[in-house]
């Protein structure tokens, strides 16, 4: 669960944001005091930073060390100084009211009391009561809710704004949403309460901070961070906490632990993955597996490896595996019962990332036992090296990969496996609406050299391969009900998007040519033409949303190609998708594929599946999936963002 990572760097931040806005320096000194009546300027030329955090802060204006305070009665006692009423503290851009502020010139000591608003941007905090001394680094806030925006948060922290952001309060001082949109792919905002953070030096601490996705504010989905702790360390950011908790419609709590965490000075979360994994892997596990995905190391300051150390239930209850081939015989052989010795109970995930020279470069290896004698057909690997360039007036993704024993379905041919291969792919995918008709395209031109299981015997073959792959699908509405717009509000309990309802006409058209050194060479056509059909709104408990669509899909193919995972076999098939709300937030999910070619030997049977049932909610989805052509499935959980 990726998203758990993130809920803890936007906890850290807020430590950053108090850090930036009330701590210029531990040895901060006060050359001159401008007194002005109901403003007051404050010189801090001669700060000097004790603290790398510290310099987060980018400095542009010519009053860069001024911090000016505003208010509708202002006095000076004894080097104390009194500000009430609308009182308006603001140093590089950043912003803060209060009803009371109070500042010791002394002691370096500032206080703030009633209705504080805390703004830097888009970033945006309400506290009940501030206390903070430069002299001993320490202090408190209490009652602190807030608004983070993730997309923004470190150019916010390290830039200056104009005081004209102060006009955004009134528009956020309720956090509560009546409205708003999904952000599809990843989630921008949270909001988060905590009643207490306390700051000791470069270390804050917080009993408990609670942070949710659904800026509508329901009760859906709560995190619950317990005993965090962050503190600075040359120019990384560390911090740890207890168990923590999950909790799903404030009745389902499901713990995790995060583990120590690191976070660079560019907000980089070195370390961003944290969470247990259920699955279910019948060909190369036996069955169900479980797996802990363990805090990212870091190789350099562009490479960190994941782990994911895994445990395969299954096979260690049966003592038995099915996994593997005779001992002796190719790996291409046929899979045999074997004793399981107890390095066959484990296997690990490794993700390495980083980048080269502008490339995105990723390493995935899978390692399905620790038998060395089973080394070879227990190591699963693949490596891509891509990035984004412009070509022909556009942009495409390019990419080079190397694969060792990469498995792949082939419909009625079934399970088969690039032994080994290397090769490079061009690829551009764009998307575009017409007239309500949604256009998508795909072009990709690839060039490889693979050995992989011949068509025809067991025996592998290695060839050079070259294709071209072209493909338009098109949904245009009948008669459709379009929603007035994207926006949704507390009403949607089960749906983060409208539901666009009514019959279309789902349209494919797709070509593929292939061409292998020994001459070979396979090509097709295929044109696919079905409806689709969406009823209902799913507000209701039962029944009240449904999904069919059926796409016959037809090849002309010409031609065969040297391997078994890549021939084109079926003809003629049928794609199925259905979707049904039982009730409440269960819905039922299924979609295959049924071999509709009368010449095939699975004619009638369904060549590829996929059965889930989830529980859908506005802010969340877990669902339960099982896919029976491959015997494969798992546990599935998506937080969907809003703005």
């Amino acid at each position: 669960m990726t998203f758990i990572a993130g809920i803890s760097n936007k906890v850290i931040f807020i430590s950053l944001i108090f850090i930036n806005l009330i701590q210029p320096s531990k040895s901060a000194d006060f050359d001159t005091v401008d007194k002005r009546e109901n403003n007051i300027e404050i010189n801090l030329s001669n700060l000097k930073a004790s603290n790398k955090f510290d310099q987060l802060l980018v400095v542009n204006s010519k009053k860069q060390n001024e911090i000016v305070i505003q208010s509708d009665k202002q006095s000076e006692i004894n080097d104390v100084i009194y500000a009430e009423g609308n009182v308006s503290l603001s140093y590089q851009g950043k912003l803060l009211q209060a009803d009371k502020l109070t500042y010791d010139k002394l002691n370096k000591q500032i206080s703030a009391k009633g209705n504080i608003v805390l703004l830097f941007g888009d970033q945006f905090f309400k506290v009940s009561e501030l206390e903070y001394s430069f002299i001993s680094d320490q202090g408190f806030l209490i009652d602190v809710q807030g608004s983070i925006r993730t997309n923004t948060l470190m150019d916010d922290l390290s830039s200056n704004f104009s005081v004209s952001d102060s006009n955004k309060i009134e528009s956020l001082l309720k956090l509560e949403k009546k409205e708003a949109l999904h952000t599809p792919g990843k989630i921008n905002n949270w909001i988060f309460y905590t009643e207490r953070i306390s700051i000791d030096g470069k270390k804050w601490k917080s009993n408990k901070a609670i942070f949710s996705n659904d800026i509508l504010q329901s009760k859906q989905v709560k995190i619950e961070i317990n005993s965090l702790e962050a503190y600075s360390l040359n120019e990384e950011l560390r911090f740890k906490s207890s168990l923590n908790y999950l909790v799903l419609d404030d009745n389902v709590s499901i713990p995790f632990w995060f583990g120590n965490r690191t976070l660079t000075k560019s907000g980089q979360n070195l370390n961003s993955r944290s969470s247990w994994t259920i699955g279910y892997d019948n060909l190369d596990k036996d069955g169900w597996f479980i797996g802990k995905k363990l805090n990212s190391i870091n190789l350099s300051d562009d490479f960190i490896i994941n782990l994911e150390p895994q445990f395969l239930i299954q096979r260690s209850f049966n003592g038995k595996t099915n996994s593997f081939v005779k001992k002796g015989d190719l790996i291409t052989g046929e899979k045999v019962e074997r004793d399981a010795k107890f390095a066959d109970f484990f296997g690990v995930k490794s993700e390495i990332k980083g980048k080269v020279n502008n490339w995105d470069l990723e390493i995935v290896n899978q390692i399905n036992s620790f038998d060395t004698n089973k080394f070879s057909d227990a190591l699963r690997s693949k490596s891509t090296l891509n990035k984004e360039i412009n070509f022909l007036n556009a942009k495409w993704d390019k990419s080079f990969y190397g694969v060792y024993r990469d498995r792949v379905w082939n419909g009625s041919l079934g399970e088969a496996e690039i032994y080994t291969g290397y090769g490079s792919k061009l690829e551009k995918k764009h998307t575009w609406e017409v007239n309500g008709t949604t256009n998508t395209e795909v072009l990709s031109l690839g060039l490889a050299h693979l050995k992989g299981e011949e068509l025809i015997s067991k025996h592998l073959v290695g060839s050079l391969k070259g294709n071209l792959f072209y493909s338009l699908d098109k949904n245009i509405p009948l008669s459709v009900d379009k929603p007035k717009n994207k926006i949704i509000d507390s009403s949607y309990e089960y749906i983060h998007v409208p539901i666009k309802k009514g019959l279309s006409l789902n349209t494919r058209m797709e070509a593929l040519y292939s061409l292998y050194d020994d001459g070979k060479h396979q090509e097709y056509i295929g044109l696919g033409l079905g409806p689709e059909l969406i009823l209902g709104n799913f507000k209701d408990k039962t029944f009240d949303y449904t999904r069919l669509s059926v796409l016959p899909i037809y090849k002309f193919k010409n031609g065969e190609s040297v391997f078994k995972f890549d021939q084109v076999s079926e003809k003629f098939t049928l794609n199925i998708g259905f979707d049904q709300q039982i009730y409440g937030p269960i819905i039922l999910k299924s979609n295959g594929t049924l071999n509709l070619d009368s010449d095939s030997n699975d004619y009638g049977e369904f060549i590829d599946s996929k059965i889930l049932v989830n529980w859908k909610k506005r802010s969340f989805e877990f669902g339960i999936f099982y896919q029976p052509h491959n015997q494969a499935g798992g546990i599935s959980f998506n937080l969907f963002g809003f703005e």
